[in-house]
């Protein structure tokens, strides 16, 4: 039985299927010369993400904007940013620059920030043999100075979610807020199990734009529980490490 999906692309239309899950998900097309210009000139900025891939690598950043000279297209890959006079330029340089074969164009959310840097979470769901769906755990991601990805691999800081959030919610506020979720990454995996009955564990990775609204950026099925051992409370980390074992994926040391 299944137990992982890599495919970014077939995990974006499994959520889309659901009505009240796609409305938390941002548009997403296949990378084409076509839908990367059309989605340019509805939202100004998007994503392109592989299909098939983890950490953040090969994530760029594609904006289109205006100076007094007319219209300028740039993008972010890594450290570094690129501008074009014309968007064909800009096309053929970031052709150059993939990684891989198959790429995802996704609407870009204008995230929040904490200290002036970029801030998503990631919502840990598990479950096992005997016990149903639970939130175990969630984690805010905090951006690397002048990076576009929050992944603990690509040098993001791991810090706890009420801490990114105290600047936009009050403390009751706060915990409402991890409360709805909470239960938007139990919807999700709920609906994921219906297609893929092996399913055991999923990190839903949200990011929040200015009036708050959870945008879904991915669903991992296979994620990384090491990531909680950052928090100085290990009482997350114990219950999310917990279920893995149980499920099997790491060995309790001897």
């Amino acid at each position: 039985m299944q137990t992982t999906l890599g495919s970014k692309w077939i995990k974006t239309k499994l959520l889309l299927k659901n009505r009240d899950l796609s409305h938390f998900v941002p548009e997403t097309r296949r990378f084409s010369r076509k839908n990367l210009l059309s989605m340019l000139n509805k939202y100004n900025m998007v994503y392109i993400k592989p299909v098939h891939g983890s950490f953040g690598i090969g994530v760029m950043c594609v904006k289109k904007t205006t100076n007094e000279e007319g219209v300028i297209y740039l993008y972010q890959h890594g450290l570094k940013e690129l501008s074009f006079a014309t968007y064909d330029e800009m096309y053929q340089s970031i052709l150059q620059n993939k990684l891989k074969k198959h790429y995802l164009v996704q609407k870009g959310i204008r995230m929040l920030k904490y200290k002036s840097r970029p801030f998503d979470v990631r919502v840990m769901v598990q479950r096992t043999k005997s016990l149903p769906w639970k939130v175990t755990g969630y984690i805010g991601r905090l951006a690397s100075p002048k990076k576009i990805v929050t992944n603990y691999h690509s040098q993001g800081k791991p810090l706890a979610l009420e801490t990114l959030l105290s600047p936009y919610l009050s403390q009751a506020t706060t915990k409402e807020f991890i409360s709805l979720i909470s239960k938007l990454g139990l919807r999700i995996a709920e609906h994921l199990q219906k297609s893929h009955p092996g399913f055991r564990e999923i990190g839903v990775d949200l990011g929040f734009n200015s009036d708050l609204h959870p945008w879904v950026f991915e669903v991992n099925t296979a994620p990384d529980p090491f990531i909680f051992k950052q928090l100085k409370n290990k009482r997350m980390f114990q219950t999310v490490i917990r279920y893995s074992r149980a499920n099997g994926r790491f060995r309790k040391k001897q």
